[in-house]
């Protein structure tokens, strides 16, 4: 079969067409921009990536077009399909279709913690022996791609709360089927798709509805939101983390957390990841894993050496003593747990330096204004990308961190700002859910050519 991919390199997508191509398909795709990790790895996959929408791409006609949830009507490549009754599906129909069905799917839904949770999933199933497929929203360290077929019978993916494509608004992950589901955590997220945070729940209970009786919820004992979602009805075996009724963590003398369930002991989790967050990312995992025969101790050994994911508080580089990190985080309660886990990291006593994009649609409307300032108060220093769409002040709306705040609309004089302040020992932390126009790099050339004018070592 031949697919082309409409929205080929965004991170869902990309995963759809690694698992097509790794199944024999014939796989082509455009988009309107790419960036790695996803550029990468189609590129490293031999899979032809054309720029923009043009209709001559689906010249010879394809036997499917897979259309991303970026496409909307009006785009001149579904114009196209549309007018000359070409087949077309949506992405996550397509999986359901023809690589769920008849699988023990693992879904890893939840508004923070989605893709890193997916992955330490993944690996704990590998390491156990399981050879499980995955689809991850980024590239897993340990495992380099993101998306496998696998020649087991379980399949570990992260489920998006974001609609599925133009023809279909609900959200992607009712197409999944899980058998074990995590509910991570639950904020108000998506502002250009939800009004508020009771539609954002609905859509949660739309997937719990799919858990069949003996499946298993995996859900977090310690957000506000889920209990809400579950009062609207559940038909399933709940297993709690980060809560007394489940598993939970207690800090040990030598940096490691003390796992429990239900009050008994079983082991010592040793994460390379820093941070609350992470450490009850772990815990779901585990739990999750458990439900398919897994043993803790044997996940509490895989995730001492879980590698992480890229642009999850990924090391870019170094020069004259400073790091830059990249992050995804885009919504305020990320930033603050990332800023968080550097410190834990590295010690508070090194300054972190946050550098932000306010990039997703979320961000650019404004939804998350009010509270973008206290998240970033973890940091040394803000330095704030206002993109030409930005549609409320920055200056303004973040005015309570005062001198620390330096906002501005080039990303030439940003770049400069920071390297003209950057000092030995400082984290530099950029955070952005696009490429951010090359920023990591730009940072560290300017940060190389001061260390040079200065006449110290780069």
């Amino acid at each position: 079969m031949r697919l082309h991919i409409l929205g080929i390199c965004g991170t869902f997508m990309a995963g759809i067409a690694a698992l097509a191509r790794e199944a024999g398909h014939a796989v082509s795709g455009s988009d309107a921009n790419a960036w790695p990790p996803m550029s990468t790895q189609l590129e490293q996959l031999g899979i032809a990536v054309q720029r923009g929408y043009d209709p001559a791409h689906l010249r010879p006609a394809p036997d499917v077009v897979v259309v991303g949830n970026v496409i909307t009507r009006g785009n001149p490549a579904i114009e196209h399909v549309l007018n000359e009754g070409l087949a077309y599906v949506s992405g996550p129909q397509w999986l359901a279709e023809h690589v769920l069905r008849g699988r023990h799917v693992l879904a890893v839904a939840g508004t923070h913690g989605k893709t890193t949770t997916t992955s330490m999933l993944a690996w704990l199933l590998d390491h156990a022996g399981l050879a499980p497929g995955f689809l991850v929203g980024g590239v897993p360290v340990d495992f380099g791609v993101s998306a496998r077929l696998g020649s087991g019978r379980h399949f570990v993916i992260e489920a998006d709360e974001y609609d599925t494509a133009f023809f279909d608004k609900r959200s992607k992950f009712v197409h999944y089927g899980p058998r074990t589901a995590i509910l991570n955590n639950l904020e108000y997220d998506h502002a250009d798709i939800f009004p508020d945070l009771a539609s954002i729940e609905r859509q949660f209970h739309h997937l719990v509805r799919t858990v069949p009786g003996n499946g298993r919820l995996i859900v977090n004992g310690a957000d506000a939101s889920l209990p809400r979602v579950l009062e609207m009805g559940c038909w399933s075996e709940v297993e709690w983390f980060d809560d007394a009724r489940g598993w939970t963590t207690l800090s040990a003398e030598d940096g490691a957390a003390d796992v429990r369930l239900r009050g008994v002991p079983q082991g010592s989790l040793k994460l390379p990841l820093p941070g609350l967050h992470n450490r009850a990312n772990a815990l779901a995992a585990i739990a999750a894993a458990a439900h398919v025969g897994v043993p803790a101790a044997a996940s509490l050994q895989a995730l001492e050496r879980f590698g992480g994911v890229k642009r999850r508080l990924e090391l870019r580089g170094s020069r004259r003593g400073i790091s830059v990190y990249d992050d995804f985080a885009h919504h305020p309660t990320a930033i603050a747990a990332t800023i968080a886990a550097l410190h834990e990291a590295a010690g508070p006593a090194r300054r972190v330096l946050a550098v932000l994009e306010p990039r997703s649609n979320t961000m650019r409307l404004g939804g998350h204004a009010q509270t973008l300032a206290r998240s970033l108060d973890g940091a040394a220093l803000a330095f704030v990308y206002a993109r030409p769409d930005l549609k409320w002040d920055a200056g303004q709306a973040l005015g309570d961190l005062g001198a620390r705040l330096h906002v501005h609309a080039q990303l030439g004089t940003l770049v400069a700002d920071v390297a003209a302040v950057a000092q030995p020992g400082d984290r530099i932390l950029v955070m952005s859910n696009g490429d951010f126009g090359g920023v990591h790099q730009l940072l560290l050339d300017a940060l190389g050519r001061e260390s040079a004018y200065g006449n110290r070592e780069s």
